[in-house]
């Protein structure tokens, strides 16, 4: 068997004919020849477009305010493959994540099992052994098919519907909100995190049987102080922000940068709170948790002269909040790194920012397989959507920004964004 990490992802790639190949079958076979570990007395799964990584923050950061032991298994990582696998925010050690592998190895027979899965059934025997209060299980792709649809969650969260991964979830946003509604239960909590849910996934939620719990009808936010602050409230209940009266939280000003984290956070508390017989709830702790949430490559500033900043955007959706939360800064020339992997919706991502970006610096992604792009795929469908565009064109991401630090005054600001991989490069330098 392979001994190290990088030994074990790398046998892991080889295991399946196909990088994503979705389906439930083969994943909880080898997940019942271990035991069919439930992961902790308590589940919250997470699915949705865009938000998942966020929602998981905040619940990590609130029931963690609360001393519950909680383990988050998320995806995909940026700089490490140990960040998909925190207990109590901590990385699973190297040890730890081969140990499991090996023994899903010898679980798992001849059932072929992709990199996703391998990482999912490590994270449910990691948790299950680590005797966590609560696990958080974000979905990596749609949600009815799944590897972590295995569980039967106490609650789940939809965060947001918008259009990616077409080839394996469906061409419009009832197809894929169907998919995502997956993850919902009979009679179990399904908190709806944005107002704007196709009638595909409402109706499939319907037909599930599950607990709506929808963001405008059951719980919502009401700015205050001028909108700086905003208070999360349910139905028939009144705020009083000094103290937070029972079931309410204020939300002050959020460590995760981006208007949309205002929505995110408020669907973390409705799990919560629909949660709350057997959680119990503490709207002082919650609301110092939510002060406490930390997550990398979401507008987050690197600092420096220009600033650079970097965000996952990589899909459309995303793309429309980065130009929001552009539209909002104080004006200055703007550079761009970017790449995204070839599947991506590279025209609809670049239109979405338009003549926000004075310049860009495009390169190509080399480290994702089959599903990594060349510069010059990136730059043709950009030119094919912003024909008047500045491009550089370069090798790889730590390269496109040299060349963006040395060309741009001190005054401009540099984002970096697009794929994961984008990101990951940079943050690790």
């Amino acid at each position: 068997m392979p001994e190290t990490l990088d030994q074990w992802l790398e046998h892991q790639q080889r295991q399946h004919v196909r990088s994503i190949a979705l389906g439930l079958d083969r994943v909880r076979t080898v997940w019942e020849a271990l035991g069919a570990p439930r992961p902790a007395p308590l589940a919250i799964t997470v699915g949705g477009t865009n938000g998942k990584g966020s929602v998981v923050a905040y619940l990590q950061a609130m029931l963690r305010a609360r001393k519950f032991k909680v383990g988050a298994y998320t995806s995909p990582h940026l700089v490490r493959y140990n960040e998909r696998v925190t207990i109590d925010a901590q990385e699973a050690s190297d040890r730890a994540l081969c140990d499991a592998f090996a023994r899903i190895e010898r679980a798992r027979g001849m059932v072929p099992l992709t990199y996703f899965e391998y990482g999912t059934l490590a994270a449910l025997l990691l948790f299950a052994e680590s005797h966590v209060d609560v696990a958080l299980l974000e979905v990596g792709l749609g949600g009815r098919l799944d590897a972590v649809n295995i569980i039967d969650a106490d609650a789940a969260i939809v965060t947001t519907i918008g259009i990616d991964h077409v080839e394996y979830l469906g061409p419009d946003r009832d197809s894929i909100g169907r998919e995502k509604a997956g993850i919902a239960r009979p009679g179990r909590p399904l908190v709806l995190g944005s107002r704007d849910m196709p009638t595909g996934l409402l109706r499939a939620a319907q037909a599930a049987g599950a607990e709506i719990i929808r963001l405008g009808v059951d719980f919502d936010l009401f700015a205050r102080s001028g909108g700086l602050f905003w208070d999360f409230c349910v139905p028939g209940r009144a705020l009083a922000t000094e103290p937070p009266t029972s079931g309410l939280v204020a939300l002050e000003r959020l460590p995760i940068a981006g208007q949309q984290q205002y929505t995110n956070a408020a669907a973390a508390l409705a799990a919560l709170w629909a949660l709350r017989g057997r959680l119990g709830w503490e709207s002082r702790a919650y609301a110092l948790g939510l002060q406490q949430a930390r997550l990398k490559g979401r507008l987050q500033s690197l600092g420096g002269h220009p600033e650079v900043i970097v965000d996952v955007a990589h899909n459309p959706q995303a793309a429309v909040e980065l130009a929001a939360w552009l539209d909002a800064q104080a004006p200055c020339v703007t550079h761009a790194v970017f790449s995204a992997l070839a599947d991506k919706d590279i025209a609809g991502i670049v239109s979405a920012l338009g003549t926000r970006i004075d310049h860009w610096h495009v390169c190509g992604i080399a480290d994702a397989g089959v599903r990594g792009s060349n510069v010059a795929h990136v730059t043709a469908a950009l030119q094919g959507a912003l024909p008047h565009a500045t491009i550089s064109r370069h090798s790889d991401p730590c390269s496109a920004l040299a060349e963006a630090r040395a060309v741009a005054s001190g005054n401009a600001r540099i984002v970096a964004f697009g794929s994961f991989h984008v990101v990951g490069a940079i943050l690790r330098g």
